[in-house]
């Protein structure tokens, strides 16, 4: 059995040396997933070719043929991210037979760095949910404890790489559905700048905000596949420039000298108290590192969820109006033909979440309710956009927990959408305002994990990446228990 526990740089310099072949690696990942994935339900599929594509690589590396930066690495892919010729489900009955028709930009891009997809990654129903309970084909599990939830919406994709089912992953990010498994399950859960990575081959849930992000074991990992996914992209016009920029170069630069908000709206009331401990001692060990830190406001962060949730679902309404049934969907008898009756018959497939969200976001922006709620929403969004470009006049950097509680049992929260919303207050500022923040695993109490945030200014990711570097290194932290 090969070290299944190997961060991606590792994984390749052992491929590279000879120590490992990516056959057996990829044979004795896919050896764990059978072994442990009924327990944790990270995958909905998994690669039949994943083997024979890993002989491939092998035979190139052997041959010495040109190997892309990947050598055969095993990723995991959330299931909203279109892969060529394979099922691309959203985690939904509405799309149970959905074969994808093109790659997405991301896949394309990871493709060419010969990356292996061990598999597709389990999620809330269209990424509309927190915690990968509102899954059409079942909840995943916490591999610290199997529990708890595990976060979400890309709650697939960090159980995968924590419980060492594939090397690192992809998921979106719409409101922290990155950072938040990546704290629940104690991996580097990333979302960059707004336009970093290309959105096209991601169906879309709320396309303003939501962007495609690593997970991965470490933070030098995230920069490896940000190196690989980020830039231009003649399919997507949200995309920008970021000249080729490596993430890699210079990681270890240190925060010395830097200024870092610690944003107090985010520590308030109803923070756990181990994560308020963990989060003073994040800010100690940031001074100790030669940053200074400084209490600052952020007083939009109260309307956030509010204004965050009215935004989104409007977008999702429109999103999910081409589920139909007439360009996709699944068979189903009927009698006769009447348009609306049919359109209700073929939507009785969607999940309790998404039929929430679809009916907010029909009301929030129709003729009398717009003004009451989504121009208000977006007025919010604004404000609060504002507020964060004056902090960064004064601050290199904001830090606060990735969220305020610690995980939490399977069914605890599922029935209150309100409690469940507020889960995300500590994320969705990044998102609303465009801004790159990252995940990093941090402490554990009582066995469960706890993650802490920074966040940037947009177009910092590089600076962002080495102060969550910086942060890590003076991170011991205990392995997960699966």
């Amino acid at each position: 059995m090969t070290n299944l526990k190997l961060s991606a740089l590792e994984f390749i310099q052992e491929v590279q040396n000879g120590n490992i072949s990516v056959e057996d690696y990829v044979a004795d990942t896919i050896e764990r997933i059978q072994k442990i994935d009924d327990r944790l339900h990270a995958f909905l599929s998994v690669n039949n070719d994943a083997i024979k594509q890993a002989q491939g690589i092998d035979k190139k590396i052997k041959s010495g043929e040109k190997i892309g930066t990947c050598f055969g690495m095993p990723i995991s892919i959330k299931d909203n991210m279109c892969i060529k010729d394979s099922k691309t489900t959203c985690a939904s009955k509405m799309l149970e037979n959905f074969v994808a028709p093109y790659d997405a930009t991301v896949i394309t891009k990871l493709k060419q760095q010969d990356a292996i997809f061990i598999g597709k990654a389990n999620m809330d129903e269209f990424a509309m949910g927190l915690t990968t309970e509102f899954s059409g084909y079942g909840p995943s599990s916490n591999p610290w404890n199997t529990d708890y939830v595990p976060g979400g919406s890309s709650g697939g994709s960090a159980v995968s790489v924590s419980a060492f089912e594939c090397v690192a992953s992809l998921g979106s990010d719409t409101g922290g559905s990155v950072r938040n498994p990546a704290s629940f399950c104690s991996v580097v859960g990333y979302k960059p700048t707004y336009g970093l990575i290309s959105r096209y081959g991601l169906i879309s849930y709320a396309n303003s905000i939501e962007q495609v992000g690593p997970l991965t074991r470490t933070v030098k990992d995230a920069a490896f596949m940000l190196n690989i996914v980020s830039g231009l992209d003649s399919n997507d016009n949200t995309t920008v420039d970021n000249k080729n920029q490596d993430y890699l170069t210079g990681i270890d630069s240190g925060i010395q000298g830097k200024k870092v908000g610690i944003i107090k709206e985010m520590i308030g009331e109803g923070t756990d108290p181990a994560v308020l401990s963990a989060t003073k001692d994040a800010i100690s060990k940031l001074e100790r590192l030669g940053a200074t830190c400084e209490e600052t406001s952020l007083d939009m962060v109260k309307y956030s969820v509010a204004a965050y949730y009215t935004i989104t679902a409007t977008e999702a309404g429109s999103n999910l109006a081409r589920y139909d049934n007439l360009r996709y969907g699944y068979d189903f008898s009927v009698e006769g033909y009447e348009f609306n009756s049919y359109i209700a018959k073929a939507r009785r497939k969607f999940g309790p979440e998404v039929k929430r969200r679809m009916i907010i976001g029909g009301f929030v922006p129709s003729a009398g309710q717009a003004g009451k709620y989504f121009l208000k929403a977006l007025k919010v969004k604004n404000k609060l956009t504002r507020e964060v470009a004056e902090l960064f006049k004064k601050f290199d950097l904001l830090v606060a927990p990735t969220v305020p509680i610690l995980p939490f049992k399977k069914g605890e929260k599922i029935d209150d959408p309100v409690a469940l919303f507020l889960v995300d207050i500590n994320t969705i500022t990044a998102n609303l305002t465009g801004r790159p923040a990252i995940s990093i695993p941090f402490a554990v109490s009582n066995g469960l994990p706890i993650g802490m945030q920074l966040l940037a200014d947009s177009n910092q990711d590089k600076l962002l990446l080495q102060a969550a570097y910086a942060l890590e290194q003076n991170v011991k932290l205990p392995e997960v228990p699966i």
